[in-house]
């Protein structure tokens, strides 16, 4: 068609399905003003388009491509995934508190010996 590269602009909408299950991003977008004419039963039915009306509407099926294509790519995803059913009662490795061998108790009350806190011997002086 010949035209010119800077005449191209970012295309921010991908065609879907144009690769089985994936989208294709074009190299960008140019307006063409296009109007069509065909002849009807008692005259000649004129087409043509204002930009803004055919820029939401190419949003609107871009928002609409997506929504199918993210939910059926979710449905593949649950499909694959194998529900775990975790007891919160009992605790695992990672939740459980495993006490390292290079901590002491310090007391945090002088009246009572009992009250204590663990803190760890291999930090560093401030």
């Amino acid at each position: 068609m010949c035209i010119p590269w800077s005449e191209l602009r970012l295309a921010g909408s991908p065609f879907h399905e144009v690769i089985p299950g994936a989208q294709a991003y074009p190299l960008g977008q140019i307006n063409l003003l296009v109007t069509l004419k065909m002849l009807g039963l008692n005259d000649i039915i004129t087409v043509s388009s204002a930009f803004s009306h055919a820029f939401t509407c190419n949003r609107e099926h871009f928002e609409l491509a997506t929504t199918v294509i993210n939910s059926s790519e979710l449905l593949r995803l649950e499909e694959s995934l194998t529900p775990a059913a975790l007891d919160y009662n009992k605790p695992n490795s990672s939740t459980a508190f495993r006490q390292l061998k290079e901590t002491k108790a310090v007391g945090i009350d002088p009246t009572d010996p009992t009250k204590t806190v663990r803190i760890g011997t291999q930090l560093l002086a401030k």
